[in-house]
């Protein structure tokens, strides 16, 4: 059997606890190729290319 709690957590610490579950942006860079904003070490979704190569059609 797993361990139960014996006293009841306050809210500062719940919300001590929450704080570190956020969101984050996505790190968007331009494309070399057609400028379009697109995730960094990725193929461009817009054309294709990644490190100066067409990878997709």
């Amino acid at each position: 059997m797993t361990p139960l709690p014996k006293k009841r957590h306050s809210t500062r610490r719940q919300g001590i606890r929450r704080a570190t579950h956020k969101l984050t942006l996505p790190h968007l860079i331009s494309c070399p190729n057609c400028h379009q904003p697109t995730l960094a070490h990725r193929a461009c979704t817009h054309c294709g290319f990644y490190k100066g190569r067409r990878v997709t059609k």
